[in-house]
């Protein structure tokens, strides 16, 4: 999960989020840039300007749409084994070598004998889908049942064999996509310590941001937050808990979805939190992202959550994605999560008069009152929910000498301290073993308070007042400077309300801060992961931010 909307108290917990510090921090400065305005960049390698960049060879499909790969393999332009093959080749020029992203943790040995297959299958009439033949980058703590391995991205499951897919996994293999690889990511999806580095864990390294190498991609989907940015591959999967997704997106100029609990299986991902978690697409467009959750999406009997599902399910997305979607939406503007600073601040008022061009109704501004309230109780429910979650999906695993419980997993990284934590420690997870049960009546109480002020005094209460369709506010602060010695310095943050209550959200990018991404995000109601595509598409259309990545070594602070 993401830190910027995470509680980190000592015993006793302070009420008192990472939200709440970020206010405290540096304002952001001067430098901003909107759709049809690129910011100005200083002589490379000039003093305040940005170093010279380390491009990569050109590459053939940068920025290149699942439409468009479609259309090729129709026409015979491409094949799924040369559309695999193009993107391992970038992994080698982006991700090993040259500017060295080091976003991508492992490649399926498998993907190019896969996409062979999908290619004969083609040739003899059978298309699975509109994803048939596309490449997917998935995080690393998402169960594959083939030579890959499944991490969290530590080292006590650096050996871990999956024995069965996850559910999501299953959907896209059965839709025809050639998983490509898996991303790095905040080990342990960032629960491990009140102090980590977002985009580091002890099996991958350290993650860096595209836009900046000296910048965090955030996390703790940060592998695939900076893979899809750098054209790594056509789409990738990110899960959050809290931030994961959107703050990654955020961070690497990308559109993610976290979608409702239950849209999508969680069973097979390794996890943290029953009530939170889920997986949802990143990647370059609002269409991609909407055509990948139509795969993602559906049922699973392993995860009871998704029985919650049935009937709410669209056929299509992409259905969804109307360049007129704006017109006549009333949008609540929540100017209490305006916390990244004057420089974030001056884009959205920018991108707000865009949607007020292309006919949005705003509500500026709408107060949520239970903002500020809800971050202890969260906290609490997460330690209870990561230690019987993690008992039970170490459970599972049956390669020998892997650890079996969460204790076990402590223990393991105290007698490996050198490797395993050479920067920051295991806290949180020490905290989460001290829980009981889920029967807890400090639990029930918890989890109780969250689903009461993010939902009926939260959420549910400021549509249902102010006859909103959806809600708005900054995703986060461009990307920070990456610190190992003291641990992330996060800008700002707008996902705790969504993530706590279950609730979908989708962030997209709505300009730049000295050429660093930041988005805007759209929150509604459970199961509404329809009608958000529809405004967050036309969002799109209307402010077109997106720009790919220069892999500049340092921003370019000069205005």
């Amino acid at each position: 999960m993401s830190r910027s909307d995470r509680s980190h108290p000592t015993t006793p917990p302070p009420p008192m989020d990472r939200r709440q510090f970020v206010r405290r921090g540096v304002a952001i400065g001067a430098g901003v840039a909107i759709a049809g305005r690129p910011a100005a960049a200083g002589a490379a390698g000039g003093p305040g300007g940005a170093p010279a960049a380390l491009p990569p060879s050109p590459f053939a499909l940068e920025e290149v749409t699942v439409a468009e790969l479609q259309a090729g393999m129709a026409s015979g332009r491409f094949t799924a084994h040369g559309i695999a093959e193009r993107y391992l080749q970038r992994i080698q020029d982006v991700d090993r070598t040259g500017p060295s992203v080091n976003s991508v943790i492992e490649v399926n040995p498998d993907a190019l004998a896969i996409a062979a297959q999908l290619d004969a299958e083609r040739a003899a009439g059978k298309v699975r889908g509109p994803l048939h033949g596309i490449p997917v980058l998935i995080k690393d703590n998402i169960d594959t049942a083939d030579r890959m391995k499944t991490t969290a991205g530590s080292l006590a499951l650096a050996q871990s064999h999956a024995p069965r897919d996850a559910g999501l996994v299953t959907r896209l293999r059965e839709a025809g996509m050639v998983i490509l690889g898996k991303t790095n990511l905040s080990e342990w999806a960032n629960w491990r310590s009140s102090r980590s580095s977002s985009g580091w864990s002890g099996r991958g390294g350290l993650t860096r941001n595209p836009y900046a190498l000296d910048r965090n991609a955030c996390g703790s989907s940060s592998g695939t937050g900076a893979a899809i940015a750098a054209n790594l591959a056509a789409v990738g999967i990110g899960t959050e808990t809290d931030g994961s997704i959107v703050c990654p997106s955020n961070a690497n100029g990308l559109v993610g979805i976290k979608p409702t609990v239950g849209l999508v299986s969680r069973a097979g991902i390794i996890p943290i939190s029953a009530s939170q978690d889920t997986a949802g697409p990143m990647c370059r467009t609002v269409r991609d992202a909407a055509a990948l959750l139509g795969v993602m999406a559906g049922p699973d009997e392993r995860d009871r959550a998704t029985r919650a599902s049935a009937g709410r399910i669209a056929p299509d997305y992409t259905a969804f994605c109307d360049p007129d979607g704006l017109r006549g939406a009333r949008i609540g503007v929540v100017r209490q999560l305006f916390n990244a600073g004057p420089a974030v601040t001056r884009v959205m008022e920018d991108v707000l008069a865009a949607m007020r061009g292309a006919g949005a109704v705003l509500v500026d501004p709408v107060a949520v009152p239970s903002l500020g309230q809800f971050e202890a109780a969260e906290y609490e429910v997460l330690l209870y929910e990561s230690r019987a979650g993690l008992d039970a999906y170490l459970a599972t695993l049956t390669t020998p000498g892997l650890p079996r419980t969460l204790a076990d997993v402590i223990r393991f990284n105290e007698e490996h301290a050198d490797a395993s934590m050479p920067y920051f420690g295991q806290d949180i997870l020490q905290r989460a073993q001290e829980k009981g049960g889920l029967d807890s009546p400090a639990y029930r109480k918890a989890l109780a308070t969250c689903r009461r002020l993010t939902r009926a005094q939260g959420i549910d209460l400021v549509m249902r007042t102010h006859r909103l369709d959806a809600l708005v506010a900054p995703t986060g602060g461009p990307a920070w400077l990456t610190d190992l010695v003291n641990g992330d310095h996060f800008g700002g943050g707008s996902s705790g309300l969504a993530a706590v209550a279950g609730y979908p959200s989708i962030t997209v990018p709505a300009g730049r801060v000295f050429g660093l991404p930041v988005g805007l995000s759209f929150v509604a109601g459970a199961w509404e992961e329809g009608k958000l595509v529809r405004y967050a598409y036309a969002f799109e259309q209307a402010v077109r931010a997106r720009r790919p990545p220069r892999f500049l070594a340092t921003a370019a602070l000069r205005p």
